[in-house]
C-alpha cells in the first residue's frame, strides 16, 4: 500500500448546517459504506459542518481515491487540497 497523504475536501451541500443529527448520521453511514468498499487506500478523519459546506479531513493514497469515494457515497466534492504540512501552537517550540 502506498503512503497515505492528508487532504482537505470541501463539499457544497445546501442546507447541511441545518440538518438534524439523524440526517447527518445518514450521510456518515453512506461515507462509511463507500470507505468499506474502497478499502485501506482512504480514511475519513473528521468533518466540519458550516453553513452550506463541509470541510473534511481525509487520509488517502491519491485524489482519485477521494473522487471514487464521492462517486460511491453520492456525496459531492467541490475541491480537494493536499495538505503536506500541519502547524499548531506547539510548532513555535521547535
Amino acid at each position: 500500500m502506498a503512503k497515505l497523504k492528508r487532504f482537505i475536501i470541501e463539499r457544497e451541500i445546501p442546507g447541511i448546517g441545518q440538518m438534524s443529527v439523524t440526517e447527518l448520521c445518514g450521510a456518515a453511514r453512506a461515507s462509511n459504506q463507500a470507505l468499506e468498499q474502497i478499502g485501506p487506500s482512504i480514511q475519513w478523519q473528521h468533518s466540519y459542518v458550516a453553513g452550506d459546506k463541509t470541510f473534511c479531513l481525509y487520509l488517502a493514497e491519491s485524489e482519485d481515491a477521494i473522487r471514487k469515494h464521492s462517486e460511491l457515497s453520492g456525496i459531492p466534492v467541490a475541491s480537494i487540497t493536499e495538505v503536506p504540512q500541519v502547524i499548531d501552537p506547539l510548532t513555535a517550540n521547535n
